[in-house]
C-alpha cells in the first residue's frame, strides 16, 4: 500500500523526511514560514507547497478531498507550550494551532493522524477537547512521550507524539536501538571551521565559569560543550561523550577543543546540528542566513522518530 501523506505546520521537513524514511510518499506540506516552505520543496520537489497561515477557520485547500491522503502529520506552534519561554506571557492564539488539526481530519478523514509537540501540550486547557473531537471523528488515540536518543539520534529531545487510527487501537511506539549514540556522533573535532581562544576578553564571565567547571570535572585536553547563551540548570556544559541536550531555535552550544594547553572555542556549525537532528544525508538546508537554518533545525522533528511512529502506526502497510 502507498501511504500518501499530508504534513501540516511542515517546517523544513523533518516529519516529512521521517515518513519518506519509513517508505511513504510526501504529497503535500503546508506551512506559514516562506524560508520553511521553500526548504520543503528543495527537499520534496514532487510534492505540492504551500505558504499559508493556518487559523481556525483554515480548511484543506479547494483541490483536496476525502480519500487523497492517507496519513495526515501535524507539528503545530510549540513555543507558547514550552518551558524554554520563560515566564513570558503565552499566547493562547499559538496554543491553540493544535486544534486546527480537527478541521483537516473533518474533510479529508485520512486513516491515521500523527500529532507532535513538546510534551507540555497536555496542560494546555485546549489538549483534551481537541482529543474529544479527534474521538468524535472515530479515531482511537494514544499519546505517547519519546525520546529521539532511544531512537538512534545523538540529542536527548523529549515530544510528545498524539498518534491516531480510525480502524485499530494505534501500538506502542517501541525504540530498536540498543545503543546511545553521543554527541560526537554528529561533531567534527577536526573540522574546517575556525576557533578562537576561549579565554578573550570579549568572553561573558558566565561563559568562562562554565567552561572552567567543565574542565575541573574533565581535565585539560578533553573536548566538551557548553551552553554559550541561555541558562541551563545542569552545570551549563556537557561531555561529548553522551547525547547532546535538547536543540532550541538559538545558537547556544559551543565546543571547546585544545590546542596545546590552550582552550579553543567555536559554535557548533549547521551541518552538525543538522545530524544532531537525524536528518538523512542529502536534506538541504541552504535557504537562509546562519541564524534562519538553526532556528528550521530547532523547531523541527527528529527524522528517526517519526519513522518509527509511521512503521508502528501503519502496521507494515507500506510497500
Amino acid at each position: 500500500m502507498n501511504i500518501r501523506v499530508l504534513d501540516i505546520f511542515c517546517g523544513a521537513g523533518g516529519s516529512s523526511a521521517g515518513a519518506r524514511l519509513a517508505g511513504a510518499q510526501i504529497v503535500r506540506g503546508i506551512d506559514a514560514c516562506e524560508l520553511a516552505t521553500a526548504t520543503f520543496r528543495d527537499n520534496f520537489s514532487n510534492s505540492v507547497v504551500e505558504t499559508r497561515w493556518l487559523g481556525p477557520s483554515s480548511r484543506p485547500a479547494s483541490d483536496m478531498c476525502r480519500g487523497e491522503v492517507d496519513l495526515l502529520l501535524a507539528s503545530p506552534e510549540c513555543t507558547n507550550h514550552s518551558p524554554a519561554k520563560g515566564s513570558r506571557p503565552r499566547s493562547e492564539t499559538s496554543r491553540q494551532t493544535s486544534s486546527y488539526v480537527v478541521n483537516f481530519a473533518q474533510k479529508l478523514k485520512p486513516r491515521w493522524i500523527v500529532l507532535e509537540n513538546v510534551i507540555q501540550l497536555r496542560d494546555w486547557r485546549g489538549y483534551k477537547p481537541a482529543i474529544n473531537e479527534l474521538r468524535n471523528l472515530g479515531y482511537n488515540i494514544r499519546a505517547q512521550v519519546l525520546d529521539a536518543s532511544k531512537f538512534g539520534v545523538p540529542q536527548t529531545r523529549r515530544r510528545l507524539f498524539v498518534l491516531c487510527d480510525r480502524d485499530t487501537e494505534p501500538r506502542d511506539v517501541k525504540s530498536r536501538h540498543r545503543l546511545v549514540r553521543p554527541a560526537s556522533d554528529a561533531i567534527r573535532l577536526n573540522g574546517p571551521w575556525a576557533s578562537t581562544p576561549l579565554y578573550s576578553d570579549m568572553r561573558a564571565e558566565a561563559t568562562l565559569r562554565r567552561a572552567e567547571r567543565a574542565i575541573v570535572a574533565l581535565g585539560k585536553g578533553v573536548p566538551f560543550l557548553i551552553v554559550y547563551y541561555g541558562s541551563d540548570g545542569a552545570g551549563g556544559w556537557q561531555s561529548i561523550d553522551r547525547p547532546l541536550r535538547t536543540l532550541t531555535t538559538l545558537d547556544r552550544f559551543g565546543l571547546v577543543t585544545w590546542e596545546g594547553k590552550e582552550p579553543m572555542l567555536r559554535m557548533l556549525q549547521v551541518e552538525e546540528l543538522r545530524r544532531a537532528m537525524g536528518f538523512p544525508t542529502g536534506h538541504a538546508f541552504n535557504r537562509g542566513t546562519r541564524r534562519d537554518k538553526i532556528r528550521l533545525l530547532g523547531n523541527g522533528v527528529a527524522p528517526p522518530v517519526m519513522k518509527a511512529v509511521v512503521e508502528t502506526l501503519v502496521r507494515g502497510r507500506l510497500r
